[in-house]
């Protein structure tokens, strides 16, 4: 998913070679690296001394405490040693040179030595083009292999022409350089190869909701977590103290992007799935696609709303209240006016109990108060009414406590609160649907989507849920209109999201279809920017137009990513006998795992089992389907769980089961785009018409 390109005919030119191979200008850089890390260990030993100086003052001294926490996690950002500590310079118009890397450096003087990537310095060495300089004069990146330079790549501004000559000699592009690198099973941050169209997103304000529409290999997930390391950087007091929150679609993924952020230094960020969110509701079945789509559906609000209203019943008794000093009874017709009232309040169901049952401890304070001309307390009242059970049985036959799981499994029920709260929203159909997806009465039956119903009735019932200063929520096109207004929910703000998709991908139930739709079900601002990601840096050109021909016959309205990267490797797409499928796999897939460091086969269950012990036989590792793989292993994966992940090299295998799914086409789509060197097509059955033209 790294990527980096200005999109102008300008191309990187670098300095001759020295014939005897030893550049001067190389020397001076490397010289200059040394020094940055002699600096950076400096830093190291005089934050390590003042953490020890606050560990000792800190027994019984409370700013000695914070100062210990903050110079801790300052001391573990300098050990960090996650990547190259600088990876470039820009030297200014006006004489002034920077060097731009991982992290802030600095001598022992306090002058910067290297300058951190978020400052506002770093920006033109990202943006700065021939037709747009912003004000450079020159800028080097370094190709480095450790804290060794190998190379520098130079772009002078005061001669564009040296850039047209270093296209035509071949040089090395850092970029296509970087992409070329084999994939380690787990993805890299993109600090040093940062396009401009993708830093003009990661700077975005705090308060500006942003959501990126990004198709395979553009770059969208790495852009939105550079987004957060941004604002981390920027609002570090702020963010720290309210938190940032990663969203993912699956653990693998969870597990794919986990590095990023910490090799950036960011440690105050929460990453995890939207049943993470919500742990104590597991996950323990699925439903059906109509039924998954239908709770996903943005009405299911307002049957929720009037399941948890209609928790409360009309008083058909009068209530008597005993206290110290004597009896008090309230008829119907009063305590109905007090339940409305309540209702009215505004604020969660659980709430307006509250200050329902307060209401009635206050009515009979009155009473007892207008009978002995003398005000009594009613907190004393209070005190009293609790201990009256007979009391007590007949609040809560008027207005019961109920649990969130107790309004979801009533509107999942046959009874009266699944009419009264559906009639008039569900048509007959869906009200049938809704119930045949009534869970067991254990807490393991719930589905990933009563998890949104759920969050949805407690947030109606009680207190919002743990909110954050900012979230990130990646593959966002494939959460429902329900399970977005779970994830508005933990928004401090409701503003400060960064919403990553493609809609091309949109595979499951009640997946979105257009952007503003989810823009609605999350609440967002009119400020809200819609960008748009094009160009693909990571899968190859002809392994892209293999899938943009699937695209284009099944989602003509998007708009393709276009690829710069080619190679000299074909998607490779065979047809074999279907009792042989599973020991073709297997073939090709020991025949690539020598060659590429990761490996994957995406299938359905059984086939992908299959896979695994035919692999095992060949004693080839490989994990089993839907783990993690450790690594050297090779991958093995059902369609959903690829999302968002990347390989060296990819075998899909038999495209037709796919698009026998729901959402099958774009499973294929994404099945396709997941390699970033070799693709292999499986197939026993023939091809769709879309893909007939490559094979």
């Amino acid at each position: 998913m790294g990527d980096e390109r200005e999109l102008d005919e300008s191309r990187p030119a670098t300095r001759p070679a020295d014939p005897a191979g030893l550049d001067p200008e190389c020397h001076a850089e490397q010289s200059y690296l040394d020094h940055a890390y002699d600096c950076l260990e400096e830093m190291s030993v005089r934050t390590g001394s003042a953490v020890a100086d606050a560990a000792q003052r800190s027994a019984g001294d409370w700013d000695a405490t914070v100062a210990h926490i903050h110079l801790s996690r300052r001391l573990r950002s300098i050990n960090s040693d996650s990547g190259p500590l600088c990876f470039g310079r820009i030297d200014e118009d006006r004489g002034r040179a920077w060097h731009i890397g991982r992290r802030h450096v600095e001598d022992q003087r306090g002058e910067p030595v290297v300058v951190d990537w978020r400052a506002p310095v770093s920006i033109p060495f990202y943006r700065a083009t021939f037709h747009d300089t912003l004000g450079l004069r020159r800028r080097r990146r370094f190709i480095l292999d450790g804290r060794r330079l190998v190379d520098l790549i130079e772009e002078d501004f005061e001669h564009p022409d040296s850039s047209a000559l270093a296209a035509a000699a071949g040089l090395p592009d850092p970029l296509l350089a970087e992409l070329g690198r084999a994939r380690t099973g787990q993805m890299r941050d993109i600090v040093a190869t940062i396009a401009a169209e993708q830093d003009q997103i990661i700077r975005a304000p705090l308060d500006t909701p942003i959501v990126v529409q990004g198709g395979p290999g553009t770059g969208k997930t790495a852009v939105g977590l550079h987004r957060a390391a941004f604002l981390l950087y920027e609002h570090r007091d702020l963010l720290e103290r309210q938190g940032v929150l990663v969203l993912g679609p699956n653990r693998l993924f969870l597990s794919y992007i986990s590095e990023v952020l910490p090799s950036l230094g960011e440690v105050a960020v929460v990453q995890t799935t939207m049943p993470g969110l919500v742990p104590e509701w597991p996950v323990r079945t699925q439903d059906p696609p109509d039924l998954a789509s239908l709770k996903g559906d943005i009405r299911m609000t307002e049957v929720i709303s009037r399941a948890c209203r209609l928790q409360v019943s009309t008083p058909t008794e009068v209530l008597v209240a005993n206290t110290r000093w004597g009896s008090v009874r309230l008829g119907t017709a009063e305590v109905a006016d007090l339940v409305e009232s309540a209702l009215g309040s505004g604020g969660a169901v659980g709430l307006q109990r509250a200050r329902f049952r307060r209401s009635v401890a206050r009515a009979v304070a009155t009473v007892l108060s207008e009978r002995r001309a003398a005000v009594v307390d009613i907190e004393d009242v209070q005190r009293d009414l609790n201990g009256d059970r007979n009391l007590q049985r007949a609040l809560d036959r008027i207005w019961p406590a109920r649990s969130a799981t107790a309004v979801v499994r009533a509107v999942l029920g046959k009874g009266t609160v699944a009419e009264m709260a559906t009639i008039g929203v569900l048509d007959d159909a869906e009200r049938r649907l809704l119930r045949a997806g009534r869970p067991q009465k254990s807490p393991t039956g719930w589905s990933e989507a009563d998890l949104p119903l759920l969050d949805e009735a407690q947030a109606v019932l009680s207190d919002p849920p743990r909110r954050y200063g900012h979230v990130v929520v990646d593959e966002a096109q494939d959460l429902s209109a329900m399970a977005l207004r779970m994830v508005a929910r933990r928004n401090l703000s409701g503003s400060s999201f960064t919403v990553l998709g493609d809609l091309a991908q949109a595979t499951a139930p009640g997946a979105q279809r257009r952007w503003q739709d989810a823009i609605d079900a999350l609440g967002m601002p009119t400020g809200m920017q819609l960008a748009e990601l094009t160009i693909g840096y990571r899968v190859p050109q002809q392994i892209m137009e293999l899938a943009n021909a699937l695209l284009a016959a099944t989602r003509p309205s998007l708009v393709p990513t276009a690829s710069v990267r080619r190679t000299d490797d074909e998607p490779d797409l065979s047809r074999v006998d279907g009792d042989g499928i599973v020991a073709a796999v297997a073939a090709k897939v020991a025949a690539l795992a020598p060659e590429y460091l990761t490996v994957a086969v995406v299938a359905l269950d059984e086939t992908a089992q299959a896979v695994h012990d035919a692999l095992t036989e060949m004693h080839v590792p490989s994990s089993r389907p839907g783990v993690s793989a450790l690594p050297g292993e090779v991958s093995l994966l059902r369609p959903p769980e690829a999302k968002g992940l990347e390989f060296d090299a990819v075998v899909v295998v038999e495209p037709a089961d796919f698009l026998a799914m729901a959402g099958g086409a774009g499973l294929l789509y994404i099945a396709l785009t997941r390699a970033v060197a070799h693709l292999s097509v499986v197939h026993s059955t023939d091809l769709d018409e879309a893909l007939m033209p490559a094979a």
